[in-house]
C-alpha cells in the first residue's frame, strides 16, 4: 500500500518527443473544476475473489498561493479499519497547482504506513527549475509534475492526437528524485466496473520499481472517454497477488458523465 495514490492513476521517449514536451508545458485545464470530489475503492485479490482493502478520496478547491490562483488538490488514502491490524495506512498528499499553467507550485506528503511515517514539504520554483523540499534543494526539468498534479495533468491530455502504442512522456518529482516516465496509449474500449459500464480510454503507465510494484508496464488504467477523463479502473499485479481500483463515487464533475453506458 506504499503507493496507494500512485495506484489510483499514476501516469523513454515519444514518437514525437519535442512536440509532446511542448504540449506538456502548455496544457490548459478543461476536464475538472473546483468542488470536484471522486472516491475510489481498492480491492485485493484473494484467489478467485476480491476483498475491499481501502479507499482513496480526491477533492479540488480554489486557493491562493505565492500570489497566484491555485487548485488545492488533496488525496487521502487509507485502509479500512478491519484491515488496520494487518497493515494500517493513513496517507495524505496535497498539491497546489497553478490554474494558469497546470504546473505544481507546492506539494505535501504526509503518510503513515504500518507505523512508518514520512513527511515532505516541496516548493517548486518552476522558472528556476528548482524544487526545495524538507530535505534540500534539487534541480528539476521544465514543467515537472508531482504525483498528484500528474494525475490531473494527464486528465487534460488530448489522447486523440496519438496512435495506439504511442508513448506520452513527462517528468515527475517524488522522494527528492526526478523520474522520467511515460504513459503508453492503448486506444479505446468499453470497461465494466463496480460503478457501471463505460466507454473508456486505455493506457499503461511506466511504473517505478518499488516494494509493492514491479517496474515496467504492468499496470493498466482506464479513464472515461468524455470531457472529464475520470479514472475509472486500475488493475495491476503487486508483490503478492493483484489489486483492482474502481471509481465508486463522484460529485461536481465539470461535464456530463456521457461515457457512462449502464449504471449498476
Amino acid at each position: 500500500m506504499r503507493n496507494l495514490l500512485l495506484i489510483i492513476f499514476c501516469l523513454a521517449a515519444c514518437v514525437h518527443p519535442a512536440e509532446a514536451q511542448n504540449d506538456f508545458c502548455s496544457i490548459r485545464n478543461t476536464s475538472f473544476s473546483v468542488g470536484e470530489n471522486i472516491t475510489f475503492k481498492v480491492m485485493y485479490n484473494l484467489g478467485r475473489m476480491y476483498v475491499g482493502a481501502g479507499e482513496a478520496n480526491f477533492t479540488v478547491t480554489l486557493e491562493r498561493f505565492a500570489n497566484r490562483d491555485v487548485y488545492h488538490i488533496i488525496g487521502d488514502g487509507k485502509t479500512f479499519r478491519a484491515y488496520d491490524w494487518i497493515f494500517k495506512v493513513r496517507d495524505k498528499y496535497e498539491s497546489f497547482v497553478d490554474t494558469a499553467t497546470m504546473q505544481p507550485l507546492k506539494f505535501l506528503r504526509n503518510v503513515n504506513e504500518g507505523g512508518y511515517k514520512i513527511y515532505n514539504n516541496v516548493v517548486f520554483n518552476q522558472a528556476a527549475h528548482q524544487a526545495v523540499s524538507t530535505n534540500g534543494t534539487f534541480t528539476v526539468p521544465p514543467c515537472v509534475q508531482d504525483v498528484v498534479s500528474a494525475i490531473y495533468y494527464a486528465r487534460n491530455i488530448d489522447y486523440g492526437k496519438y496512435k495506439e502504442g504511442d508513448k506520452i512522456p513527462f517528468a515527475m518529482f517524488l522522494d527528492d528524485q526526478v523520474y522520467n516516465i511515460y504513459i503508453r496509449y492503448l486506444g479505446k474500449e468499453e470497461v465494466n466496473t463496480r460503478f457501471g459500464k463505460f466507454r473508456a480510454i486505455k493506457f499503461k503507465p511506466l511504473l517505478i520499481k518499488g516494494t509493492v510494484f514491479e517496474g515496467g508496464e504492468k499496470m493498466t488504467v482506464w479513464v472515461s472517454d468524455d470531457e472529464n477523463k475520470v479514472p475509472l479502473r486500475v488493475e495491476s499485479p503487486i508483490s503478492v497477488g493483484n489489486i483492482v481500483v474502481d471509481m465508486v463515487g463522484y460529485s461536481n464533475l465539470r461535464h456530463p458523465f456521457s461515457s457512462l453506458l449502464d449504471k449498476r
